[in-house]
Order: structure tokens, then C-alpha cells, then sequence
């Protein structure tokens, strides 16, 4: 009875190890940081890496849909393909993650290639779908030394209901700008605000989810502490450069024209950041209110009536 006893518990425990090595490595929780360092351009100028950066992209599958500089001596590339568009459509508000953004930045003699870090920004905003082929095809086209951006790596779980601290917003408190009758009526209220350059913004980038009223823009601003170089000053100073944290983003979903919580925005990119002292949130405590108050001029394509957060 014994021998029979210990030969059950044997199988019994051969079953479960086989059954535990038999579980998905997806099912398992996975951690991330805001971006990946990607290769190194040695003694290349900044234009020449723009260039050659842009075409790699381009070859891997991705569509360059704008482009500009931030702050000195960077250049932020922002691209998009298929499989982004398709998993912005397949989720709630999914435009938000329908780019990804590589910043080239000059260091000396070299160029410094980094993006956001495609399983990071898919988690944040809550996207369905697989974005494993995105990974990849990122890594292929300006590979992956390196995760950064945040003091220790967070999972997958704390992503898609990222809270920075208590009284911060989460990815659905998002900012309410305007509201319109119809889908091309706040797409044309949006365009005319950015072509009239409303509270220091420019036009970087629009995409259009195929058979959905959804669309994102990519703006760029000079608006008081929303400013990017401002806050590149002011926040970006440790390690690797966060500058693919630029630019912001304004999302039309079938006429209602929103944009992430400012202080939303920056946690994610800079979840390291402390709360007070010298490169933390108090050294540009006004920028979320100004990124609202000049994207909702933009989206109103009206010049800024009221401020906040003096």
C-alpha cells in the first residue's frame, strides 16, 4: 500500500511540474520601463541619423508621419503602421497609442537613438490585440540594448492601471477639450486651431484609424510651462533622454476632442519622479494646467480665456 501511495504522489507531482512548464511565458507577468535605448550611430551628424533612422523605419514596415525638434539638438520621429492602427480601433480610446515616438539626439560625437517602449505605452493605455510584431519590428529596425526611464522595471498588471500617486489621475481621467456635432466638424475645429497656431502649438503629425471616427494628433507646443523645451529643462536630466516623451497628443472620437491628464502624461513617461525638489513635478507644478489650456484652444481653435494652476 505504501509503494502504491508514494508511486500516485509521484505521478501526481510529474503531472503538475508538467502542467506548470506547459504555462504560456504570456500568462506570466511581465515587467517594463518607458523606453528602449536602440543602437548607437559613432560619429554620425544629427541630420545624417535622421535620415538614416527614418529609412530604417520605413523598411521594417512603419509609415513616417511626422517629425520635429523639441529642444536642441534633438530630432523626434514619430511613425505608426497597420498592426498600431488596428489595436487603436480594437480599443477604447486606443488612439492614443497608435504611434510610436524615436528620439535622435546628438551627444558629442555620436547620436543617441531611443523610443517608447512599444509592451510599456500598450499596457498604459489599456490596448487589446498582440503588440509582440510591433516589438519586434522596432527592435529590428534600431534594436533594443536596453530598457529605461523608470527606477525599477513595472509589470504589466500596475501598468494598465498605472496611478502615480494617490490624488493623481489614471488613463481615464483624461481631459475633456470640446465637443461637436459631428466627427468632421471637431476634426476641422482642430486643424483650424493648429493651422492658426493657437496658444504656441504646431501641427507634428495625424492619424486616422481605418473604419473607426477616431483620430489622434501629435502637437507640439511652446506655451508657457507646457512648453516641451521647458519641460525637457526642467524634468529631463536623468540618464537617458526622455525625449520621445514629445509630443503631446489631441484624440477625436466621433466629435468629442479629449487629451490625457498632463500629469498622467508626464508620470508615465517619468514614473521615477519625485514630488518635490530640484527636476521633480514642483519644477513645472503649472504644466499640466497649461498643456490643458492649450490644447483645449487648439481643439476650440479659440486663443486661451481662462488660466489655471496660478
Amino acid at each position: 500500500m505504501q509503494l502504491k501511495s508514494f508511486s500516485l504522489k509521484l505521478i501526481q507531482s510529474s503531472l503538475l511540474s508538467a502542467t506548470l512548464l506547459a504555462v504560456p511565458m504570456t500568462s506570466m507577468a511581465a515587467e517594463y520601463m518607458p523606453f528602449v535605448q536602440g543602437n548607437t550611430q559613432v560619429g554620425a551628424s544629427l541630420q545624417s541619423a535622421i535620415e538614416s533612422t527614418q529609412a530604417t523605419l520605413k523598411e521594417n514596415g512603419f509609415e513616417v508621419v511626422g517629425s520635429y525638434s523639441p529642444s536642441a539638438n534633438t530630432q523626434v520621429i514619430v511613425v505608426t503602421n497597420s498592426a498600431l492602427k488596428s489595436m487603436a480601433g480594437q480599443s477604447e480610446n486606443g488612439g492614443f497609442g497608435a504611434m510610436e515616438r524615436i528620439a535622435v539626439v546628438q551627444k558629442g560625437a555620436d547620436v543617441d537613438v531611443s523610443y517608447t517602449n512599444p509592451a510599456y505605452m500598450w499596457n498604459v493605455y489599456r490596448m487589446k490585440g498582440d503588440i509582440q510584431p510591433v516589438q519586434s519590428a522596432m527592435k529590428s529596425a534600431l534594436g533594443a540594448q536596453k530598457e529605461y526611464g523608470a527606477d525599477e522595471p513595472i509589470s504589466d498588471d500596475e501598468l494598465r492601471g498605472y496611478h502615480y500617486k494617490m490624488m493623481m489621475p489614471y488613463f481615464d481621467d483624461e481631459d475633456e477639450l470640446a465637443e461637436f456635432d459631428s466627427h468632421e466638424a471637431a476634426l476641422k475645429s482642430v486643424e483650424a486651431g493648429l493651422t492658426a497656431k493657437m496658444a504656441g502649438s504646431s501641427k507634428v503629425y495625424r492619424i486616422d484609424i481605418p473604419g473607426k471616427k477616431m483620430s489622434v494628433f501629435g502637437v507640439a507646443l511652446k506655451y508657457k510651462e507646457a512648453s516641451d523645451n521647458f519641460i525637457s529643462e526642467a524634468i529631463n536630466k536623468k540618464g537617458m533622454t526622455h525625449a520621445a516623451h514629445f509630443p503631446y497628443e489631441i484624440l477625436v472620437v466621433d466629435g468629442e476632442v479629449m487629451a490625457l491628464n498632463g500629469k498622467f502624461r508626464i508620470a508615465v513617461n517619468w514614473p521615477h519622479l519625485s514630488m518635490m525638489g530640484s527636476g521633480s513635478f514642483m519644477s513645472i507644478s503649472n504644466a499640466p494646467d497649461n498643456i490643458a489650456n492649450a490644447l483645449r484652444a487648439v481643439a476650440n481653435n479659440k486663443k486661451i480665456q481662462v488660466e489655471s494652476g496660478f
